[in-house]
């Protein structure tokens, strides 16, 4: 079979403001390198890897510093400078029609979210050079969503770090007032155990939970209610996504009971998960025991009834996790071994103002699954 080459580039900072960026490593980069800094270009041709550095830029380092790759475990046979890259993919182009690469142009179409357009220039120069330019993303995807022990080792100490961190903020509910001040206790954890925010995080007080992707935090905690906390921890690039929904004060019986259908269907969920089910017979059996919790809480009366279920229960149940948050399970169409993704039922009843999402992070082993967060309890 024929091996054609491949060239990923790690990206670059995207301005924030006049002048200063905030940079994310592209995730296929960081897993076939290792390295998390901006500006750096990596070429296999079927028998060589070669790591090529960024553009020499004696200002950028003198504000910023050198790139430290020596933390990474990877061997590369060679690591040569960005002119010299150039020249081996200008080569590469002689003796081959194609080539592959990553193509963020075609990425979800999110009206409010911006693409990083520096893959764009490497692509565009790619096919300046190359008859045929091929998206390698697919491809990517089928070997990222069985992680390797290596990477479940990563995922263990991403979800333990926001696993103590919770029990941490648990402590704190009742003796803070506001939603920043439960974020803080995550932020300051999170930083003493050198890792970051994997996203933006979630603190939900009352009828604030009701909206899914809350990220002001700013309110004022109820007295009695129900707070959502939906966080997650961000080490050696790779992610946790665990939410909880806690007690403050007295919460109603109302909220106790919605609270209460959702622990439950949450188990039996992460129950059906093990090697061999289909994604299609899992998320129909999901949506069993979801739509049974909502007709015991009295908000559904028929399971035909589409509409008002996916008006209770908005989201989907799961999503792969790893180098993304919201990682790919590769286009399979069964659950395997190696694979980890999140468990996340949710119930939000708007004319209640109540809110209620529990979610773990499940490993699908041999046997069955493992429940990597399974020592932070769900309980109010």
């Amino acid at each position: 079979m024929q091996q054609f080459p491949l060239v990923l580039f790690s990206g670059l900072p995207m301005q924030t403001s006049v002048d200063t960026s905030l940079f994310t490593c592209d995730p296929n980069f960081y897993y076939l390198t290792g390295i998390a800094s901006a500006g750096w270009l990596f070429i296999n041709d079927g028998t060589h890897t070669t790591l090529v550095k960024p553009k020499d830029n004696e200002h950028i380092e003198l504000w910023n510093g050198a790139a430290d790759i020596q933390s990474t475990v990877r061997e590369f046979d060679q690591i040569v400078s960005h002119d010299e890259g150039w020249k081996i993919i200008e080569g590469l182009a002689k003796t081959h029609e194609t080539v592959f690469s990553t193509n963020y142009k075609t990425s979800y179409n999110h009206d409010d979210i911006v693409v990083n357009s520096s893959s764009e220039q490497i692509w565009s120069r790619l096919e300046s050079l190359f008859t045929n330019v091929v998206d390698a993303r697919d491809e990517l995807k089928k070997l990222r969503a069985i992680k390797s022990d290596t990477e479940i080792e990563k995922m263990r100490q991403s979800i333990n770090v926001t696993v103590e961190a919770f029990k941490q903020a648990k402590g704190s509910i009742g003796k803070v007032r506001y939603e920043y001040e439960l974020e803080a206790e995550f932020s300051y954890f999170f930083r003493r155990n050198n890792a970051h925010h994997a996203y933006e995080p979630i603190v939900a007080g009352g009828k604030n939970s009701l909206a899914l992707h809350y990220i002001d935090n700013t309110q004022p905690l109820p007295e009695n209610g129900l707070v959502l906390i939906d966080i997650g921890a961000r080490s050696n690039g790779y992610n946790a996504d665990i939410t909880r929904t806690y007690a403050v004060g007295m919460p109603t019986e109302r909220e106790v009971a919605v609270h209460a259908a959702v622990e439950n269907a949450h188990h039996k969920i992460i129950g059906l998960i093990k090697p061999g089910v289909s994604f299609e017979e899992y998320q129909k059996s999901s949506d069993e025991i979801m739509k049974q919790a909502l007709k015991d809480l009295g908000l559904l009366e028929s399971f035909n009834d589409k509409e008002t279920y996916r008006k209770y229960f908005p989201h989907a149940v799961s999503h792969g996790l790893g180098l993304d948050v919201h990682e790919s399970l590769g286009g399979n169409k069964e659950f395997k071994a190696g694979m980890i993704l999140t468990v996340e039922p949710g119930i939000y009843i708007l004319e209640e103002g109540i809110g209620v999402r529990i979610e773990d992070d499940i490993l699908v082993t041999e046997a069955g699954n493992e429940n990597l967060s399974a020592d932070l309890p769900t309980a109010l």
